[in-house]
């Protein structure tokens, strides 16, 4: 088994944004066919993540329950993660109470996520570490505009170099 620690940041215009989430990333012995065990560490108010950061994501069950496929890749479950931070689906919650309040009351549900990831996931950065990120060389093809694309682009390079299975 392989452990790591990853970032993801918090979509523009959600919540989450400017929040930078850690999380726990185990690769099983028989990854691909296996799944990545994912969980928050970063403490976030979402109706499909617990407290203790366990997360209610299709693709990292299998199945009959779940949709992983061995075709699918550690940057596809980052980015599902993303997704379902910007998307929540109150209909399938491991915290009932926060997907009512989703469901019945989005206002105050937005107001207690941001102030969740204002308490717990925000960090200031120093303008020697956003020149470093603005100065990163362009990944690929790609472009990569900003500073926080650029650190996106960096982690999610990263980790697929060091999770591709060897086929």
């Amino acid at each position: 088994m392989i452990c790591e620690l990853v970032e993801i940041l918090g979509g523009a215009n959600t919540p989450y944004e400017k929040g930078i989430f850690k999380l726990e990333v185990t690769i099983p012995e028989r990854y691909p066919f296996e799944p990545p065990q994912v969980r928050f560490l970063t403490p976030i108010y979402h109706p499909n993540i617990d407290s203790a950061g366990r997360i209610c994501l299709d693709i990292l069950k299998l199945p009959p329950k779940g949709a992983w496929r061995p075709s699918l890749n550690i940057a596809t479950v980052l980015t599902s993660i993303q997704l379902l931070m910007s998307e929540p689906n109150p209909d399938d919650p491991l915290m009932a109470d926060i997907s009512s309040e989703f469901k019945y009351n989005k206002p105050v549900f937005l107001k207690n996520a941001r102030q969740w990831t204002e308490k717990y996931a925000r960090q200031k950065q120093t303008a020697d570490e956003e020149e470093v990120l603005d100065n990163l060389p362009e990944s690929g093809d790609s472009k990569v505009h900003n500073s926080t694309q650029k650190r996106k682009a960096r982690q999610l390079g990263g980790i697929e170099k060091k999770f591709r299975p060897d086929v």
